[in-house]
């Protein structure tokens, strides 16, 4: 993102819309929004935001994971494997 380019005025959102709009639909570049003369708002487009929020869950996850390993709560992957083989096997009546 480069400050210079990105930055805008609300009043240029409102005079703007529909070009600021199809531009980051395009560049796929935010847009920090500000409002008498503080950063108020990002705009950024749908693809983007999806992609931040997946990032955000899998980081989620590798932090609980971490959390679980470091209180000793894992389990080695043979293990977890012999019990979801013997859980299969459970289910197909094998």
């Amino acid at each position: 993102m480069k400050p210079s380019k990105d930055i805008r005025p609300i009043s240029y959102l409102k005079a703007h819309a529909a070009e600021m709009i199809g531009e980051i639909t395009e560049t796929r570049d935010a847009v920090i929004i500000t409002q008498r003369g503080a950063a108020t708002a990002v705009l950024v487009d749908v693809r983007s935001y999806e992609d931040l929020q997946d990032s955000l869950a899998f980081l989620k996850i590798l932090a609980r994971s971490r959390k679980s390993m470091a209180e000793g709560r894992s389990t080695p992957l043979a293990a977890s494997m012999r019990r979801v083989r013997a859980r299969g096997r459970k289910l197909l009546g094998r």
